[in-house]
């Protein structure tokens, strides 16, 4: 029996390592190119208690060289610490309009809501490309750019980048290579480029959107009640046809920051159950999997014998070795591979724990905000 589990564990590094899209490789990634044309670009940032970073983000928004018509919208969603104050006071450029969210309705998510009313501002109705962006993100002079080029170059429905999350704290430097690993394992990137893959995925820090596909699309009141709500919208955008394209930002860094590991762990509980779509059945094949292809490699290396032990141990360092390209873009010593299996199961824990705060209705809480279902259910 416990050969059978070392030779199923060794059977799912190698499909993962071969055969899984090569997500281990932390590419592509989009870099400053040419300037791109005059496309008519709007960007929205919804925004709720984003005071300590609204000033970066509107302000590195503000600052792009983008050679075409640029508009801003910042949506401020009933926020209490004076948001939209602090972003009002940073200039009075006419490219930045502030609108006061109305009264969340029901089945909404709060993102969503505050983008939905974005999306039919007229400055936002007019534009060739759209970008979805949140509060917390810090744009290079060229990162927008960058997008467009990249979406007209290549005719893009969408272009999204896993923006590089700050890695500073020491449970930032502990849990974040690993978040951004697991991310990469779920949607692989080269999948989510190939039109004949079911697999559609976004980050949600920047998703450059054209106008003729949000049109078609419908806006994102299809997708009103996800809180997973950028791959949610990638999802929607490639079954309707659309050409998606998933990337590493070089240009554009988070300022969101997780000085606890509890902060992580909260990160994860809040929306992890829906990516298992609400199933126990999902969770459990989720647990299943993770002590299969993550824990066993170490348990069996320490206790089996013989053969066994020998498979243990080479799971464990293709695992580890997998796991490198993602620590040398984090600045992460080579070693944080080895440890792997012991932080997938502090992922792990905030998964189940994501269900049973669920199960009690307060699976989506964030700043103040719970929904205690499914929204929209």
């Amino acid at each position: 029996m416990i050969t059978l589990i070392s030779l199923l564990c060794l059977a799912a590094w190698l499909y993962l390592i071969g055969f899984h899209g090569g997500f281990w490789r932390s590419f592509p990634v989009l870099k400053a190119k040419a300037s791109a044309g005059a496309a008519k670009l709007a960007v929205i940032v919804p925004a709720r208690n984003e005071a300590e970073n609204i000033r970066q983000s509107i302000g590195s928004l503000l600052a792009q060289d983008y050679p075409g018509e640029l508009s801003i919208i910042l949506v401020d969603d009933h926020s209490t610490d004076g948001t939209a104050e602090v972003a009002a006071s940073l200039c009075g450029d006419e490219r930045l309009t502030i609108l006061s969210s109305a009264p969340l309705q029901t089945g909404w998510s709060g993102k969503l809501w505050a983008v939905h009313q974005a999306l039919v501002h007229p400055k936002a109705k007019s534009a060739d490309f759209v970008l979805l962006t949140d509060a917390d993100i810090e744009h290079a002079p060229g990162q927008l750019s960058a997008l467009v080029a990249k979406a007209e170059a290549d005719g893009l429905d969408l272009v999204s980048e896993m923006v590089r999350l700050r890695c500073v704290s020491a449970a930032e430097r502990a849990l974040i290579p690993t978040f951004v690993f697991f991310f990469q394992m779920l949607y692989p990137f080269a999948w989510v480029a190939n039109p004949k893959k079911r697999v559609a995925g976004a980050a949600g820090g920047t998703m450059l959107v054209s106008r003729a596909t949000i049109d078609r699309i419908q806006g994102v009141a299809r997708v009103h009640h996800r809180l997973i709500d950028d791959c949610a919208l990638a999802k929607e955008i490639k079954s309707s046809g659309g050409r998606i394209w998933l990337g590493h930002a070089e240009e554009a860094i988070s300022t969101r920051v997780y000085s606890r590991w509890r902060d992580v762990w909260h990160m994860i509980a809040r929306t992890a159950y829906e990516q298992l779509r609400y199933s126990p059945l999902m969770l459990l094949g989720c647990v299943a999997g993770i002590v299969l292809v993550f824990c066993s490699p170490p348990l069996l290396s320490v206790f089996a014998h013989g053969l066994a032990r020998l498979l243990g141990i080479l799971s464990w360092l293709i695992m580890a070795l997998a796991f490198q390209p993602t620590l040398h873009r984090y600045h992460r010593s080579p070693l944080w591979g080895i440890a792997l299996p012991g932080i997938s199961l502090f992922y792990l824990g905030a998964t189940v724990a994501s269900a049973l705060r669920h199960t009690v209705g307060r699976g989506g809480e964030w700043k103040n905000r719970i929904y205690p279902e499914r929204p929209g259910s």
